[in-house]
């Protein structure tokens, strides 16, 4: 699968248009309903290359357009929610230099 190709599983006349937010390989039990001892072979039949991971970020950013951004009277929680995840992420890379800054008590 070249950038910007439809997947290999996608049939049009299968699955009639296409949806960047659907998955189209082949159905497995969803992770909310693994038991604890067959969790190491629903992980072990997980595909784990890079394009399968981008695959999963891009479907997972499709669904989050779809609920939170593209509806007719989508509110401000997209906005709220980019805020706090920029708010996180900008943390995180400053901890380091951020950590320096802390009220010690030396008794």
């Amino acid at each position: 699968m070249a950038f910007g190709d439809y997947p290999a599983e996608y049939n049009p006349k299968v699955h009639g248009p296409y949806d960047p937010a659907r998955y189209y390989g082949k159905a497995d039990v969803p992770f909310g309903q693994v038991k604890l001892g067959e969790l190491g072979a629903w992980f072990g039949r997980r595909n784990k290359t890079p394009n399968a991971l981008a695959g999963a970020v891009s479907r997972a950013w499709w669904r989050w357009q779809h609920k939170y951004v593209f509806p007719k009277r989508a509110g401000i929680a997209p906005f709220f929610q980019i805020t706090v995840a920029s708010m996180t992420f900008f943390y995180l890379i400053n901890y380091t230099k951020l950590k320096h800054h802390r009220n010690y008590k030396y008794h």
